[in-house]
C-alpha cells in the first residue's frame, strides 16, 4: 500500500487539488447572492415618516425633485438615473453632528471617486441660509468633488417633503410644527430603481466600511446596468 501511494503520489496530489477546486466552484455556484433589504415606510421608525405614508408596506420610491447645487446648476432625480447614491440632510452652520457627517461622506467620496455608477447628494434643511454661494464655500472647504457630490438648496417645503416622504431622514420638531425639522445622522443608500436599501449612522466612521461594502453588493446586483 505504501509503495502504491509513493508511486502515484504526484497523481493523487493533483487529483486532490482538482477536486478541491471543483468543490469550491460548486459551492460558489450554489451559494445565493447576498442582497440588501428594500425598506418600506412601514418598516422605518414612524417618527421619521410622514403620517400619510406610515402604513405603506410596498412600492415606495424616492420622489421627483428639482433643486440647485453649489455651482448654481439645477439638479433633478434624472441626474441620478441608473445610479447608486448615498443621501443625507444637513446644514452648513450646524455645530453638532453635521461636521462629522460631512467628514464621513468625504470618506465615501474618496472610496467611490473613480466609480461612475456611484454618486452622493446632500440636502440643506436651512435653504434660507444655505445659498449657492454658501454651499460653494462649504464645498471648497470640505473637498467636495463637484462631479461626485451635489450639495442642494431650494424651496424649503420641497426639501422637507423629500426628508419626510421620500428619504425618511428627519423628525418634526418638538411642538409638531410642519415648518421645522430635526434632521437625523442617517446616510441613506438608494439603488438605481430609486428604492431605499439601507440606513447608516453618518457620524460613525466604522459604519462607513459597512456602507462601502453594501454599495459593492448593490453593484453586483445591478451589474448589467
Amino acid at each position: 500500500m505504501i509503495k502504491f501511494f509513493a508511486r502515484y503520489k504526484t497523481f493523487l496530489v493533483v487529483m486532490a487539488i482538482i477536486s478541491s477546486v471543483i468543490l469550491l466552484l460548486f459551492y460558489d455556484a450554489l451559494k445565493p447572492d447576498e442582497k440588501l433589504p428594500v425598506f418600506q415606510p412601514a418598516q422605518v421608525n414612524y417618527e421619521l415618516v410622514d403620517q400619510s405614508l406610515q402604513h405603506i408596506k410596498k412600492f415606495h420610491k424616492i420622489g421627483a425633485f428639482s433643486l440647485t447645487n453649489q455651482n448654481g446648476l439645477k439638479v433633478t432625480e434624472q441626474d441620478y438615473r441608473d445610479k447608486i447614491y448615498v443621501a443625507d440632510f444637513f446644514f452648513t452652520t450646524c455645530p453638532g453632528i453635521c461636521p462629522k457627517m460631512t467628514a464621513n461622506m468625504g470618506l465615501i467620496q474618496e472610496a467611490i471617486k473613480e466609480d461612475n455608477q456611484v454618486k452622493l447628494i446632500s440636502f440643506s434643511v436651512t435653504p434660507e441660509i444655505d445659498s449657492v454661494a454658501q454651499l460653494k464655500k462649504y464645498a471648497l472647504e470640505k473637498g467636495v468633488i463637484d462631479a461626485k457630490w451635489n450639495l442642494l438648496t431650494g424651496e424649503k417645503k420641497h426639501i422637507y417633503d423629500l426628508a419626510r416622504k421620500s428619504f425618511f431622514a428627519a423628525k418634526k420638531d418638538g411642538d409638531g410644527n410642519n415648518h421645522q425639522l430635526i434632521h437625523t445622522e442617517n446616510f441613506i443608500l438608494i439603488d438605481p430603481d430609486k428604492r431605499i436599501r439601507g440606513f447608516y449612522d453618518g457620524t460613525d466612521s466604522n459604519v462607513m466600511k459597512k456602507l462601502i461594502a453594501d454599495i459593492k453588493i448593490l453593484q453586483k446586483e445591478y451589474s448589467k446596468i
